[in-house]
């Protein structure tokens, strides 16, 4: 019998590996997309570059991207560590994490339920749920198959925690612990996990039957008073409570005073529906869903009285079929912090908020169904074929779901064809196409993008910098203006405005806005590098060489600071110091015209002529009508 049980589960688990491969495959070669995963691999110079010390200083202790996941951050420097930039391995460990979830998934429902077949039917739709491509097939969401593994982890440990509590065991303290730590790493790999000590409260009801409602359904679990299951839960709470605080400071939640209460709450109501929608009926899926401030009154009631019926229902039954009770409020409990009541963003749902509620469906859906079919001749096969059928369809629709992540085009191209005002869509496919060369098709997006939601300051900035690319200075400056007057902390578009402001003449109004570019952003070495261009300018060549030395402090390896700073020092008779930083510039950047024809005139001027003709030389190689190396390099042939 055991070595029967044993087989089972071993044909699960090959079973749900085989097929969560054989829908994620093709990730393996798509690329990064421009949403979020520059921001939290490609263009981020701290994980990019990998595990060092200052990395990891800096995943604990910053909150970028308006989060604080430390966790996360040290995962993508394990890739980048390993993989370097080549966005296929960065795929396959987010579906490795993902395969990982629906085992560990598997393996904690079996043995808290004892029933493994319906354990591995949820654990089925869990990795073939087209929802929960977004959450795999991103590279950014790498936070949500982290958390998860994280989580499902935590209910792992916190469930043998409840087996050594029944018989006394001396592992008692040791798997508190373990459920302590992996809870904390789930923390620390994404904030929406907060919601797992409830979580565990609704497992000490059903399936662990710790309570007094509920019997247990496996195990030699005891009932419980509620003050001690609660009690048990405190340091989980406490960890819970702490990340808040982090995750506040670190989110700018300008919502809570510019979206009324009344939108989000009506928002929160439909969404909750939807979602539930999308579990049943998984279409026209996009990865990003507009928020729509003209709610239908109608609609939100309808969802309400449809959520409190719901609600009412699952308490009624709660005694006959418990799992009601815990999937339902499951699903209900882990979607309030990402259910819009406090909003970031301007969605009003995503598919990656899903990936772990939506477990608490397919417990309700799984364990209701085949009792419901019970009485019918033949149950059990009907409800496999439905099953399998239900699998089937699953995942061609997942497969389908993940080819549109194969490049940023195909994903917005098909945002736009299932959505409407989808002012992003419009906005990234205009980054892609700027990108691709193809500014004037760009610019016809970002100014869609306008016309549905003019506060939209990334597009006014794109749209400038396309306009710019075209020639359209004029243009381009207004709306990076504008940018700045919808986000005055908007340090790109200052930084733009400062660069073309210098360029018209307008130095002392450029000196101003790099300035306020490094008020808002210290540690910009471009900031610093064109600041000290300006002041130079100016006239001002010590507050110059200031600026360009920050820069290389924060940027050592840039050849046009080190060019820069060998002017300024030249300007102010230190010439062999200005050498040396002409010479390291070249060091960096060999064919670099400039400092070569600098380097050309501080030799000529410290008295080294060979070294000074060899440079000119070098100049006209790169640039053979240089007219003023041409006169230089004639003059200095004519004195030897």
């Amino acid at each position: 019998m055991a070595e029967t049980s044993r087989q089972r589960n071993l044909f699960i688990y090959l079973c749900l590996a085989a097929a969560t491969v054989a829908v994620y495959w093709p990730v393996l070669h798509f690329g990064f997309v421009v949403v979020d995963d520059r921001t939290y691999v490609t263009e981020n110079p701290h994980v990019r570059t990998g595990l060092t010390l200052s990395n990891l200083a800096w995943a604990f202790t910053a909150s970028y991207a308006a989060n604080w996941h430390p966790v996360t951050w040290l995962s993508h420097m394990l890739d980048c560590q390993l993989f370097g930039l080549r966005a296929g391995p960065h795929h396959l460990v987010s579906v490795l994490l993902h395969i990982a979830n629906t085992l560990l998934l598997f393996a904690v429902l079996k043995k808290m339920t004892a029933a493994p077949w319906r354990s591995g039917f949820v654990a089925a739709l869990f990795a073939l749920h087209p929802t929960h491509v977004e959450s795999v097939a991103w590279v950014a969401e790498r936070k949500d198959v982290l958390s998860t593994f994280w989580e499902v982890l935590t209910i792992a440990a916190y469930v043998r925690y409840v087996e050594e509590s029944a018989v006394h065991g001396s592992q008692v303290k040791t798997f508190y612990g373990l459920a302590l730590l992996f809870y904390a790493l789930a923390l620390m790999s994404k904030p929406m996990v907060v919601t797992l000590p409830f979580v565990l409260l609704l497992l000490d009801y059903w399936p662990l039957g710790r309570t007094r409602w509920a019997g247990a359904a496996a195990g030699n679990t005891v009932p419980m008073p509620p003050s001690r299951l609660l009690k048990e839960k405190f340091p989980f709470l406490a960890l819970a409570a702490a990340l808040c605080v982090m995750t506040v400071r670190a989110q700018p939640i300008q919502s809570l005073k510019n979206l009324p209460l009344g939108i989000r709450m009506g928002n929160a109501l439909l969404s909750y529906v939807r979602y539930i929608g999308k579990a049943f009926w998984p279409t026209r899926l996009a990865a990003f869903y507009p928020l729509d401030e003209k709610l239908s009154t109608i609609a939100v009631v309808g969802a309400g009285v449809g959520l409190v019926g719901g609600t009412i229902a699952v308490i009624l039954r709660a005694r006959r079929e418990p799992w009601l009770a815990t999937g339902w409020f499951w699903y209900v409990g882990t979607l309030v912090p990402v259910i819009g009541l406090v909003q970031v963003g301007g969605q009003s749902m995503a598919d990656r908020y899903t990936y772990f509620p939506f477990v608490g469906l397919f417990v309700m859906l799984c364990w209701s169904v085949p009792g419901a079919v019970m009485k019918t001749p033949n149950w059990s096969a009907i409800t496999c074929v439905a099953g399998l059928a239900a699998l089937a369809i699953c995942a061609v629709l997942s497969r389908a779901q993940v080819e549109y992540w194969k490049d940023s085009e195909t994903l917005f191209r098909h945002a736009l064809s299932v959505t409407r005002d989808n002012w992003l869509a419009h906005g990234n496919l205009g980054v892609v196409l700027e990108e691709a060369g193809r500014e004037p098709e760009a610019i016809a997006q970002y100014e869609q993008a306008l016309q549905i939601q003019p506060g939209y300051p990334q597009a006014q900035y794109n749209l400038g910098n396309a306009l710019s690319k075209m020639g359209r200075l004029g243009e381009a400056m207004e709306h990076w203006n504008q940018a700045v007057r919808l986000n005055p902390d908007f340090a790109e578009a200052r930084y733009n405005l400062g660069v073309a402001l210098m360029g018209l003449g307008r130095v002392s109004e450029a000196v101003g806005q790099l300035e306020q570019v490094l008020r808002d952003k210290p540690d910009s070495a471009e900031a610093h590098n064109s600041l000290g261009a300006a002041l130079m300018r100016l006239g001002q060549v010590p507050e110059a060489i200031g600026q360009y030395e920050q820069a290389l402090r924060i940027q050592p390896d840039s050849a046009e600071a080190h060019n820069n700073l060998g002017i300024a020092l030249f300007q102010v008779g230190r010439q062999r110091e200005a050498i040396g930083q002409y010479e390291q510039a070249l060091r960096i950047k060999p064919g670099y015209l400039e400092a070569h024809f600098n380097l050309a005139v501080a030799l000529e001027e410290a008295g080294r002529v060979a070294e000074a003709i060899g440079q000119y030389e070098q100049v006209l190689r790169i640039k053979p009508d240089y007219t003023n190396a041409q006169t230089r390099l004639a003059r200095l042939r004519a004195v030897r």
